[in-house]
């Protein structure tokens, strides 16, 4: 009996003293908390350092100012993409008889878009609404807005839309350049179609090029990436989307994630707010991109180019090949250099010389620092345009401005095309970025032969053709495997 009143005893004075050792350091941690606030009313399991304490970061400022700035982008395609087979859909003929290829119908999709003036400018992916025929648009607040599509930059995977509104809430733009890896930041979108989603993680790299933006030179796509890499969440929705430092600035469009199963892997990416900026720019003031060339082809240098080429810092970009008549070679850059900055910022691979250069419009002059035979060498260039020019891009080219209401890009057909398909004449069809050719069935790669009987050779016989035009318009045509078609529809 003693023994067992010993032990029930012992055990007491043990419970006491673990109960009293516990009310010892709950109250010292409340009195080491820094929000002088009351606890009061809180569920007992939150914790007693503020959230806010020092040395720990603060979200809630940027988060409430991000919402209200990203909107939800939703597209529709009225007539998707046709596969080989399906090649050939005639209006009248489907509209009489069915559908033979088994067209689907519309087919919708969604992403995320970022508010950056108070009229209504939003910039998104061009890979969110590149092809949609409707774009609408989601606040915050729950309403809804068309969108006008006013152009796409596919080579940064970087679009402008705008809605018709005014005080709208928007993001002011951070600098990219001064952001920092391991930098906390946001990620902002609508992901799996959970509107207003905010995440946060670090800055996990910067300059990454995960080869994702497909190169198209016939069409003037030459891809540039020199995304910031983060581990902030980032899931399929969240295309478009922001990317703010914890001042709730903007500092990248959320564009891709690295994933084996389509879904967060702890990789995101985003594109730089400083490419962003003159992409925008750009498109308001002359409707398409104004991409400048240095005229170099380049390798990252890594120990065994080191070791061919004897050279003795692993730091910048090395010049494997010149453009013939290209920026660099008229400045007098050489095969061999190493290129170390573009103006005053250090380039350290081959995506930061790319970023730096994209910034900068043909015809702009720009100082490239660069090692030659062991000493350092600044030379002033001119950059250049993809033809070698320092002018602007404009009508004058062979790839000319879309007319706003077709929603394509068209260029000359060649003689040997003509000769191939046993045309006359014809203006082939580029691109199509929505609109009302696409809105018809209409595929790229169709050479518009007339419209309405009137024969189509240039851009001037196409715009005669549709001039002061109302109601229905017939378009006939050949595509580049020879098949005829026709299609109608009305403007």
């Amino acid at each position: 009996m003693k023994k067992v009143l010993f032990v029930f005893v012992t055990a007491a004075i043990g419970g006491a003293t673990a109960l009293g050792i516990a009310d010892f350091f709950r109250k010292d941690s409340v009195m080491t908390d820094n929000n002088s606030k009351s606890l009061t009313g809180q569920p007992a399991y939150f914790a007693s350092v503020s959230p806010h304490a020092e040395g720990l970061p603060e979200f809630v400022k940027a988060a409430d100012v991000s919402v209200h700035a990203v909107v939800h982008v939703q597209t529709t395609i009225e007539r998707p993409e046709m596969s080989n087979n399906q090649q050939g859909y005639d209006p009248f003929r489907d509209f009489f008889y069915g559908n033979p290829w088994g067209q689907q119908g519309p087919q919708t999709s969604s992403g995320s878009g970022v508010i950056i003036s108070g009229d209504g400018y939003i910039v998104t992916n061009s890979h969110v609404v590149g092809k949609a025929d409707k774009i609408e648009v989601t606040l915050n607040d729950k309403k809804t807005y068309t969108a006008e599509l006013i152009g796409t930059d596919p080579s940064t995977d970087l679009a402008l839309l705008k809605i018709k509104g005014s005080n709208l809430p928007y993001l002011l733009y951070g600098n990219s350049d001064i952001s920092l890896v391991g930098e906390w930041v946001l990620a902002v979108g609508n992901p799996f179609n959970l509107t207003s989603t905010v995440t946060a993680g670090i800055i996990s790299a910067k300059g990454r090029n995960i080869n994702i933006i497909e190169s198209n030179p016939d069409k003037g796509q030459f891809p540039i990436e020199c995304f910031i890499q983060t581990d902030a969440a980032i899931n399929p929705g969240n295309s478009g989307g922001a990317l703010v430092n914890t001042k709730g600035e903007l500092i990248g469009i959320n564009t891709a994630i690295a994933s084996n199963t389509g879904s967060y892997s702890g990789y995101g990416f985003a594109i730089p707010v400083n490419m962003v900026r003159k992409v925008v720019n750009d498109l308001l003031e002359f409707g398409q991109v104004q991409r400048a060339f240095l005229g170099v082809s380049i390798r990252d240098i890594d120990s065994k180019l080191a070791d061919e080429k004897s050279i003795k810092d692993l730091k910048g970009v090395y010049v494997s090949g010149l453009t013939d008549g290209g920026a660099a070679e008229s400045s007098g850059v050489k095969e061999g250099d190493v290129i170390t900055k573009v103006g005053e910022v250090i380039v350290g691979n081959t995506s930061e010389l790319m970023e730096q250069v994209s910034r900068y419009r043909p015809g702009d002059k720009v100082t490239v620092t660069l090692k030659r035979d062991g000493s350092e060498k600044t030379i002033p260039v001119v950059l250049k345009n993809r033809k070698n020019e320092t002018k602007l891009i404009g009508k004058e080219m062979d790839i000319v401005e879309p007319i706003k209401v077709l929603g394509a890009t068209f260029e000359k057909v060649t003689d040997s095309e003509k000769k191939k398909l046993g045309i006359e004449n014809g203006l082939k069809i580029v691109s199509l970025d929505g609109g009302k050719l696409r809105s018809a069935g209409i595929k790229e790669g169709l050479i518009i032969t007339s419209i309405d009987k009137k024969k189509v050779d240039s851009m001037d016989d196409l715009k005669k053709a549709l001039e002061n035009k109302k109601g229905g318009v017939l378009i006939e045509g050949v595509y580049p495997n020879g098949m005829r078609t026709y299609y109608a529809f009305g403007l």
